[in-house]
C-alpha cells in the first residue's frame, strides 16, 4: 500500500471576494495517487492568518469549511495542511475579502449639555476586528463639520470627547470606520446621527459707556460690563482693552435653571487720548465664553505744549531762557524740568524759565501743561553747554622725544579742559596729517613713514564747540635716531705686533646716530671687554701701551646707540713677536759659544801638524782650564 501526496489546493466559493452577510465556503482538496485500491484516512487542518480555524477526518480527499455569513472580520490568509499515512502536505495561502464594514453605532453620554462643557461620544463596530480606524464628526447648522480621527490599534471601538462652544445650539454626531485591507482602505457606512442640545449658562454680555462712547480727554469715562447667569458657579466678568485688563470679578454661587440673575462690572476713569480703542467685555465659566466689544473715541482737550530754547548750544556763563506755549491754548498749568533717568528733575512752575548755564546744565529739558487733571509732556530740547578747550599738549605716547629710523612714532595731544566732542588736528610741519572729533580730551597719531630727511617739528590744535576757538600746542620736535650700521675693527701694527710695543685699535661704523657706545674684547672661552667708550663720534681709538705674548688672539669690537642694537664687526686676529733688541741678545748668546769652539778647532787642527807637546801646552794657556783626558778617546774632550 504505497501512496504519495501529488497536491493540496484551498479554493474559497463562490470567490475569493466575498460580501459582508453572504454565505462563504472554504473547500481544501487532496491529490493523491495510490500503488492500489485501499483506505486512506485524511486530517484536513484549515488555518486564517496562522490560527487554526476548522479540523475535520475524513475518507475522502476533500473537506469544506462553511461560513453561512461572512462577515470582514472572515478576511484574511487560508492556508490547508492535510495528513495522512504519516505523510503531510501543506496548500499555498489564498487571500479571501469579505467586503463592506458593519454599520458602527454611535452613543452619547448625554443628551444636554450647557456651553463649555464637553459631549463624550462612543463608536462601536461589534462584529469587526481591530485594528481599526475611527472617524467622528461633529454637525452644526450652516458650518462645516469639524472631524476627529482616532486609531484603535487593539479594540473595536473608540471614545472622544467635542467641547461645546459659544454659538452652538442643536448638535448632531456620527462616525464611521474604517480598515486596511491589502494596503487599501476599506470603510463602513455612516452610524445613526445621534442629536444633543446646548444650552446657555449665560447671556451675550453688554457693554456700555457712560455718558458715551464719544467723549474728551478730561472728563470722566465709566464703562458698564453685564451678564444674565443660570445655573453657574465661578463665572468672572473682565473688561480689557488690547491685551490689559482694566478690571475683573468673580462670583461664586450655584443656582438651578429656572433661576436667572443678572452680574455687573464697573470700571471708571479719566478720559485721555491713549484710553480710545476697542474695549472687550468677556464673560468666562470653564470652557465657556462670551465677548462684547466696544469701540471708544477720546477727543483731544489740549495739544501737547512745545518747549523752545534761545539757544541749543550755547558758552557756559552765556545766559538760556526755556519758553513753554501750547497752540491756540493760554489757560493751563505749565512746569519745566529737566530729564534724568532717575525720575525728572523739577525746575521751576512757570511757562518760561532763564537761567545762566554751567557744562552741569548739559542735558535734555521738557516743560508739562495741566487743564481739568490731564497732564501732558512736550517733546525734549537738547541744551549743550561748552567749556572752552584749554592749550593742548603734544608727547610722545613712549616718553621721549625721539624715534628710531623705520619705526613708528605715536604722538598723543591733549586737551585737559574743554567740553566734548573735540576736534583735534595733527600737522607734521605745516602740513595737516590727520583730523579726528573724539568724545573724549585727548586724540592719538600713529607716524608709519619716518625718513631721515623728514621735517622733525609736529603740532596739533584743539577745538570744540565754545566761542572761543581753535588752541594750537607747542612744536614737538623729534629727534630720528640712525641705527648702527657696518662696525670695523683695525689695528696699527696689523697682524704682527713686536712684544712691549704699542697698538692702536680702531672701531667705527659707516652709519649711525651720536653717541656711540664702543666696546672691544678679546675672545677666550668667555669674551673679555678690553675697552668702552661712548663718543659723539663715528670712531674711537684704543691704545694698548705694551703688548706681549699673552696678548695674541682675536680680537672684534660692537657698537650701539639709542636705537638698542648692537653691531658686531668682524674679528681680527694679532700675533705678538720678539723685539729686535731681544733677537740681538739671543743671537749673542747662541753664536759667541759657536765661534769659540770654532777657534779651538781650528787650533787643535794646526797644533796637530806640529809636536803634541807644545799643542798641550798652548792648550793650558788659553783655556786657563784643565782638561781631563778620556782614556781611550784622545781626539774629543769634554768641556
Amino acid at each position: 500500500q504505497v501512496f504519495t501526496f501529488n497536491t493540496v489546493e484551498i479554493k474559497v466559493q463562490p470567490s475569493v471576494k466575498v460580501k459582508n452577510g453572504a454565505p462563504m465556503s472554504i473547500v481544501c482538496r487532496a491529490d493523491i495517487s495510490k500503488s492500489t485500491d485501499f483506505q486512506l484516512k485524511h486530517n484536513f487542518t484549515i488555518f486564517k492568518d496562522g490560527k487554526l480555524v476548522f479540523m475535520t477526518v475524513s475518507n475522502k480527499g476533500d473537506a469544506q469549511y462553511e461560513i453561512p455569513m461572512a462577515r470582514s472580520s472572515d478576511t484574511g490568509e487560508y492556508e490547508c495542511t492535510v495528513e495522512a499515512g504519516g505523510k503531510t502536505k501543506s496548500s499555498n495561502s489564498l487571500h479571501v475579502w469579505v467586503t463592506g464594514m458593519t454599520k458602527p453605532i454611535l452613543t452619547a453620554e448625554k443628551k444636554e449639555v450647557l456651553e463649555g462643557e464637553v459631549v463624550k461620544l462612543r463608536c462601536e463596530l461589534p462584529e469587526e476586528v481591530p485594528p481599526l480606524h475611527f472617524l467622528f464628526r461633529k454637525i452644526k447648522m450652516n458650518s462645516t463639520p469639524k472631524e476627529k480621527l482616532v486609531f484603535e490599534p487593539y479594540r473595536n471601538f473608540s471614545v472622544v470627547e467635542f467641547s461645546v462652544e459659544e454659538g452652538d445650539n442643536i448638535l448632531q454626531f456620527d462616525c464611521f470606520g474604517r480598515r486596511n485591507v491589502k494596503l487599501e482602505f476599506e470603510s463602513s457606512e455612516y452610524s445613526n446621527k445621534t442629536l444633543v442640545t446646548v444650552r446657555e449658562p449665560f447671556i451675550k454680555p453688554t457693554l456700555n459707556a457712560k455718558p458715551s462712547s464719544n467723549i474728551t480727554e478730561g472728563d470722566r469715562i465709566q464703562f458698564e460690563c453685564s451678564t444674565v447667569v443660570a445655573r453657574m458657579h465661578d463665572i468672572e466678568i473682565i473688561l480689557q482693552k488690547n491685551r490689559t485688563i482694566l478690571n475683573s470679578i468673580v462670583y461664586k454661587y450655584v443656582h438651578e435653571y429656572s433661576v436667572q440673575d443678572e452680574k455687573l462690572l464697573k470700571y471708571s476713569a479719566v478720559a485721555t487720548l491713549e484710553d480710545s480703542g476697542e474695549y472687550l467685555c468677556k464673560v468666562e465659566q470653564g470652557r465657556a465664553s462670551k465677548t462684547t466689544k466696544l469701540n471708544v473715541v477720546v477727543s483731544e482737550l489740549f495739544p501737547k505744549p512745545i518747549l523752545a530754547a534761545s539757544m541749543s548750544k550755547l558758552d557756559e556763563n552765556k545766559e538760556l531762557t526755556l519758553s513753554c506755549s501750547i497752540s491756540g491754548f493760554r489757560k493751563a498749568n505749565f512746569s519745566i524740568l529737566r530729564k534724568n533717568p532717575n525720575g525728572d528733575i523739577w525746575l521751576k512752575n512757570s511757562r518760561n524759565l532763564t537761567m545762566r548755564v554751567n557744562v552741569n546744565d548739559t542735558g535734555s529739558y521738557i516743560c508739562k501743561a495741566e487743564v481739568k487733571g490731564i497732564v501732558k509732556e512736550s517733546r525734549p530740547v537738547r541744551i549743550n553747554v561748552y567749556a572752552p578747550v584749554s592749550k593742548p599738549t603734544l608727547s610722545v605716547v613712549s616718553g621721549l622725544p625721539e624715534v628710531v629710523l623705520g619705526k613708528p612714532l605715536r604722538l598723543i595731544c591733549r586737551s585737559v579742559m574743554g567740553t566734548p566732542p573735540i576736534t583735534f588736528t595733527f600737522y607734521k610741519g605745516n602740513n595737516e596729517v590727520k583730523k579726528v572729533v573724539i568724545n573724549d580730551t585727548y586724540a592719538t597719531f600713529l607716524d608709519e613713514n619716518i625718513r631721515p630727511n623728514d621735517k622733525r617739528g609736529y603740532k596739533c590744535d584743539a577745538r570744540n564747540n565754545h566761542s572761543s576757538g581753535m588752541k594750537t600746542s607747542n612744536i614737538l620736535n623729534i629727534t630720528v635716531i640712525v641705527p648702527i650700521r657696518n662696525a670695523s675693527l683695525g689695528s696699527i701694527p696689523y697682524g704682527e705686533v713686536e712684544d712691549g710695543s704699542e697698538t692702536a685699535f680702531l672701531c667705527s661704523v659707516k652709519e649711525g646716530s651720536w653717541p656711540i657706545h664702543f666696546r672691544i674684547f678679546r675672545k677666550t672661552d668667555r669674551d673679555v671687554l678690553l675697552f668702552e667708550k661712548s663718543e659723539n663720534a663715528d670712531r674711537v681709538v684704543w691704545r694698548k701701551e705694551a703688548m706681549n705674548r699673552q696678548d695674541t688672539g682675536t680680537y672684534y669690537c660692537m657698537a650701539s646707540n639709542r636705537a638698542n642694537v648692537d653691531v658686531k664687526s668682524h674679528p681680527i686676529t694679532i700675533s705678538v713677536i720678539l723685539a729686535a733688541w731681544q733677537k740681538g741678545i739671543i743671537a749673542a748668546f747662541v753664536l759667541i759659544p759657536i765661534a769659540g769652539a770654532a777657534t779651538l778647532t781650528l787650533w787643535w787642527f794646526l797644533c796637530k801638524k806640529k809636536k803634541g807637546n807644545e799643542c798641550s801646552a798652548l792648550a793650558t794657556n788659553l783655556t786657563s782650564e784643565k782638561l781631563t783626558r778620556q782614556h781611550n778617546d784622545g781626539d774629543y774632550y769634554t768641556g
